[in-house]
């Protein structure tokens, strides 16, 4: 999907995790003004010039359309709404009421202070309520929520409280294992971390058995 606009179009109405509510109503829409792709190739050249090198020079000259069609990869996700991913639904599941867990989804985010990758993995899981989803969608919502700017917690909520908010299942638990360029590669510069996060709704909450089992399952298969 192209993210290229006139100048001074607007954007779909943002998801609710992105309104300003000290400046809103909470049932107020929020739209964002989106410069032209021109004034992005513009600021782009302006970094150049700012690092200290000529965006005019062979080796740069096409960079800032290449930097503005990476940020299309890179930030998708503000293109659609994760809810809407998940309202597809399957109630034929034979009385299965057992963990559904999507383990080790491949995660690529940016930090939202540095802009710089966030690259780790996504652990999914969640409890039947008379009803499943598609197991691609979680993966999906994983994906739509990590291709914007972020920190690793609110990563790790929005991902839980949706399939909660949409599913109503008996419980939910996310885990997210990441490294952050903003540590490894600049300021205390400590390569080898990786944080990690975890959101646990429902019986996983709850019950400590339901989240042993959880944490075991992801466990499952690793080597050492």
């Amino acid at each position: 999907m192209s993210l290229d606009r006139p100048a001074g179009a607007r954007l779909p109405v943002a998801p609710r995790d992105y309104r300003d509510a000290a400046a809103c109503p909470a049932d107020a829409p929020v739209v964002v003004h989106r410069p032209s792709r021109a004034e992005a190739e513009k600021a782009v050249r302006t970094l150049i010039e700012w690092a200290g090198d000529d965006p005019d020079r062979e080796g740069l000259i096409d960079t800032p359309k290449r930097v503005v069609a990476a940020y299309e990869e890179f930030f998708a996700g503000y293109q659609d709404d994760p809810e809407d991913i998940l309202r597809r639904t399957f109630e034929e599941v034979d009385g299965y009421d057992e963990m559904v867990l999507l383990r080790d989804i491949r995660l690529e985010s940016h930090c939202e202070h540095h802009m710089v990758p966030i690259v780790g993995k996504a652990h999914v899981a969640y409890l039947p309520n008379n009803r499943v989803v598609g197991i691609s969608k979680l993966a999906r919502v994983v994906e739509l929520y990590a291709k914007r700017l972020q920190i690793q917690e609110k990563l790790t909520a929005q991902v839980a409280n949706t399939i909660n908010t949409v599913l109503e299942p008996k419980g939910v638990a996310v885990v997210v294992e990441a490294a952050h360029q903003c540590m490894t590669t600049r300021g205390v510069r400590k390569p080898g971390v990786t944080m990690v996060t975890s959101r646990m709704l429902g019986a996983f909450r709850t019950c400590s058995d339901t989240r042993k089992e959880f944490l075991s399952m992801i466990q499952s298969g690793r080597a050492g």
